[in-house]
């Protein structure tokens, strides 16, 4: 049977709309840039927030699109389904269309009844469609208009009453909220429907009685005190799964098996040597029970999380250790331990799919195409750095399990116990080792240990030890921060708020609007938002103005400025005495005019390292204030000396000809990029854009931020550093005028000092080379009787094994002059002692070192751990540390403490056996 493409069915779902007069608008970049409460863009609405909130206008009243949604994190988190059932997905696309102020329930209905069924053709017989019922608590009725509109269009035991927590859709805690009407369909067989009547299996998670669409009306304002009140304005929200659809369209019993997926699934089996069967357990807690489930479940994965994985890369997230990053690290990571354990995988994989992926969404979502070599090389990097801590984790592990299991098996046998349906408990501490040491998310561990889960499980209180030792580690680096913050007060009603004027001025007059509290930790801030402002916020990489909010009160320090869904939030350290007075706001002029030098002197550095490195250089991330510019960019090779010496001649060159200024604004966005204007992956741009051009053969970039009226304002360009910053992108850090003198001159200072510690010799690189060969030569002589030193120390260790009837033992303080010395020589006694359990301790310079090493048979009895060992003898020197079952060491801050250390240790092996 040929299946429906994709891309057929989602344009005539755009097409269908485009003939009902809305205007077709792209997808939302995944990541959210000023949006404190989101991570990703989880629904078809978030990308609209603002102009349901009255932040904005809406540009038009009739809107259609599909947007790329991420659910993974929060609330709405769908990962742990992924693969396991028919409909769960980490990235969907939600086909959505919405009317502002214009047609309501009417006009949604029915139009959603003759997509379904005249352009999609689903049987009708096959359609339950829902209303709310209403809520007493609320004091709202059923919504009868929504109900008698339906039977228009089908019979009375299709139309379902819904509760409140179904068919009663809100933004927040307050807000535009509204009753919706939910379409479902039921896709199970005619045998099937004849023994049970599909409206029994509405909203109850049935994998082939699914909501296919859900359109909002919002008619009510949810206001603090909990009560509803109308909206002057009626609007409509709908959104329509993507994946869903095609499921029903294509006659199919799973997402999977239809067009957005079955392209991905047939390259990972081919390209594994694999079949996929399409075998699927009905819930996430239905475990595998064939490896043919095995293997179609890490198909899914696979199919599915390369989709959420590369284009949150395409739309400017990096995978990283914090925030939305490490959400994209978590699904990877998941991602390459099916790849690795069920299709046996042991080398990169996942970045293999990214060309069928960009391929097949090249039409719609273009940004994967264009950035495809990038976000391949991304995958393969960050696969590969996992894979090394991979097998690693998994064998300490199996290991932890193994050695459990035995050591209590042996103890019921002793007993004369039944072991039948034995488990053993892992803790916190075994899942926080996996995170910390080996790169395991805490959802990935779980997910190995329920699939193992008969003859392991995690102890009930595993979350809170996890927890627990996670919030400690947080402690020591200083990361967690407490911030609360209040709700906004109102203080100026204004239809139009918060508008920008600093393209045209660098002061105005301004009222305030509303304003709240923040508290950090006991220091008060306040956020002020005002009608009309000159400060900049923050974005695009500039950094936020700050200045002065003046009227005849008082005047107010603002330390920063940012945005939060579009609006611009003023940071002040308190109130203004007259809240209605009107305040004359003041950005710091001199700073700004640092800004705009690093900000132009960017610009002028993107198009160099294009002209310079290559076309493929692509912005990936930059910081422009008053001090420096960084700019991050997509390049897979250090970029050599020469290469940045002919980089900073480019931009001097343009800054010497002083190039003027050519601003333009409200520029449609298609004419922007006939110009060749440079946009920036992963940022939203809307209908209208402003262009920024420092002569059109050389700059042309899309550009809201501050930049000089001629680059010879900057005066000089100087860059300091490159680095790598992940896989595939590099890092320049750069000064421009005073700044890029000034360090100049700091060079020029150093290397006259380093002439004259070398006593000024006529050659300076000749002197340099020297003195290198000479440390190198004293550093070879200074291990060769470090090793001495080891080798003598081991033959006297030796002499000092205490047999204790099992094991051998030995504790000893050593001389060593580093932790690998000391390493070292605990392996060379691991090696010449059989069944030893070793404990040495160090003092090097005045820091002392622990290490425990034990023999491998001792450690698969179960009775000792190394790393258990190490972290209660540290106490004695006031310090901390782990390693592996076998051998771990510790640091501390009191060297006076290792004898004592030393003198327990006996104590601790004698009380486990």
């Amino acid at each position: 049977m040929s299946l429906p493409t994709a891309a057929h069915v989602r344009q005539q779902f755009l097409d269908f709309f485009a003939s009902k007069g809305h205007h077709i608008v792209p997808s939302a970049p995944l990541v959210v840039k000023d949006d404190p409460t989101l991570l990703f863009i989880n629904s078809g609405m978030a990308p609209f927030k603002d102009y349901f909130l009255g932040n904005k206008p809406a540009p038009y009243k009739r809107i259609a699109d599909t947007q790329k949604c991420l659910r993974v994190s929060g609330k709405h988190n769908d990962l742990e389904e992924v693969g396991y059932d028919t409909y769960h997905h980490t990235m969907f696309e939600m086909l959505g269309n919405w009317s502002f102020g214009d047609y309501f329930k009417k006009d949604a209905i029915n139009w959603a009844w003759e997509l379904l069924t005249d352009v999609f053709k689903l049987e009708k017989d096959r359609l339950y469609v829902t209303y709310f019922a209403g809520d007493a608590a609320d004091g709202t009725g059923p919504d009868t208009e929504t109900q008698a509109l339906w039977r228009q269009y089908t019979t009375d035991d299709r139309i379902l009453p819904g509760n409140k927590k179904d068919n009663f859709w809100e933004m927040g805690d307050t807000g535009p909220c509204g009753p919706c009407t939910e379409i479902h369909i039921d896709l199970r067989s005619d045998e099937e429907r004849a023994a049970k009547s599909g409206r029994e299996l509405v909203n109850a998670d049935h994998p082939q009685v699914v909501e296919v669409w859900n359109n909002v009306f919002m008619e009510f304002q949810r206001l603090a005190d909990k009560s509803l009140i109308k909206l002057p304005a009626q609007s409509v929200d709908t959104g329509m799964g993507f994946e869903r659809l095609m499921m029903a369209v294509s006659g199919v019993k799973s997402n999977y098996d239809t067009n957005v997926f079955q392209p991905l699934i047939q390259f990972i089996a081919k390209e594994a040597g694999v079949v996929y069967k399409g075998t699927s357990p009905a819930t996430v807690t239905d475990l595998p029970t064939t490896e043919d489930e095995k293997t179609d479940i890490a198909i899914r994965v696979l199919a599915d999380h390369i989709r959420a994985i590369a284009f949150t890369i395409a739309d400017g997230q990096l995978p990283s250790n914090v925030k939305a990053g490490y959400v994209i690290r978590r699904i990877l990571r998941r991602a390459v331990r099916y790849a690795f354990s069920s299709l046996n995988q042991k080398q990169p994989f996942l970045y293999k799919l990214v060309p069928v992926l960009a391929d097949q969404m090249a039409s719609i979502f273009p940004e994967l195409k264009a950035q495809q070599a990038f976000v391949t090389r991304v995958i393969e990097e960050e696969e590969t750095t996992f894979l090394r801590t991979l097998e690693a984790g998994l064998n300490m592990l199996e290991s932890r399990i193994h050695s459990q299991y035995e050591g209590t098996k042996k103890a019921y046998q002793t007993r004369g116990e039944s072991i039948d349906g034995l488990v053993i408990y892992l803790t916190g501490e075994d899942v926080f080792i996996l995170s910390d040491r080996y790169g395991f998310p805490k959802d990935l561990t779980q997910l190995i240990i329920r699939e193992s889960s008969d003859r392991a499980e995690l102890h009930t209180s595993w979350e809170v030890e996890f927890d627990k030792l996670l919030a400690e580690q947080k402690n020591r680096s200083r990361n967690a921060q407490e911030t609360e913050q209040s709700d906004w007060v109102t203080v100026t009603e204004h239809d139009a708020p918060n508008e920008f004027v600093g393209y045209d001025h660098d002061e105005a007059n301004a009222r305030l609007l509303r304003y709240r509290k923040i508290d950090k930790k006991g220091k008060i801030e306040y956020q002020l938002v005002l009608d009309q402002t000159p400060f900049y916020a923050e974005s695009g990489g500039q950094t936020g103005d700050t200045g002065y909010l003046e009227s005849d009160f008082d005047k107010l320090r603002v330390i920063d400025t940012k945005k939060e869904n579009d609006l611009i939030i003023h940071t002040t350290l308190s109130l203004p005495q007259e809240l209605t007075a009107e305040l004359r706001a003041r950005p710091d002029a001199a700073r700004r005019t640092l800004i705009r030098n690093n900000h132009t002197a960017t610009h002028l550095l993107q198009a160099a390292l294009r002209q310079v490195l290559g076309s493929h250089v692509q912005q990936k991330g930059s910081l422009v204030n008053e001090k420096l510019l960084r700019f991050d960019f997509s390049h897979f090779t250090k970029v050599t000396e020469a290469q940045l010496r002919e980089i900073e001649e480019v931009v001097n060159a343009r800054i010497r000809q002083q190039i003027p200024l050519v601003e333009r604004r409200n520029v449609p966005i298609a004419e922007a990029k006939n110009l060749g204007a440079m946009a920036l992956f992963g940022e939203k741009y809307g209908e209208f854009v402003r262009v920024i051009t420092f002569d059109k053969e050389y700059s042309v970039e899309l550009c809201g931020g501050l930049h000089v009226a001629n680059t010879g304002s900057i005066g000089y360009f100087k860059i300091t550093t490159e680095s790598a910053v992940g896989a595939g992108v590099r890092r320049i850090e750069a000064v421009t005028a005073g700044a890029a003198e000034a360090f100049v001159d700091q060079q020029i200072d150093l290397l006259n000092q380093v002439r004259e510690a070398l006593g000024n010799p006529q050659h300076l690189l000749t002197s340099l080379e020297k003195q290198t060969d000479e440390i190198a030569t004293l550093r070879k002589q200074i291990e060769q009787f470090g090793q001495q030193q080891i080798n003598q120390q081991k033959a006297q260790l030796v002499g000092q094994v205490k047999d204790l009837g099992s094991v051998k033992f030995l504790a000893a303080q050593v001389q060593a002059s580093s932790a690998d010395d000391l390493k070292k020589l605990a392996y060379d006694l691991r090696q010449a002692v059989p069944g030893l359990v070793l404990f040495l301790g160090a003092d090097l310079d005045g820091k002392p070192q622990l290490a425990v090493m034990l023999d491998d048979d001792i450690v698969k009895a179960g009775k000792l751990n190394a790393s258990t060992l190490v972290r209660d003898l540290a106490k004695d020197i006031q310090g901390g540390g782990g390693g592996q079952p076998f051998f771990a060491t510790a640091g501390g801050k009191n060297a006076a403490g290792l004898p004592a250390a030393l003198a327990r240790a006996e104590a601790l092996v004698v009380a486990n056996f």
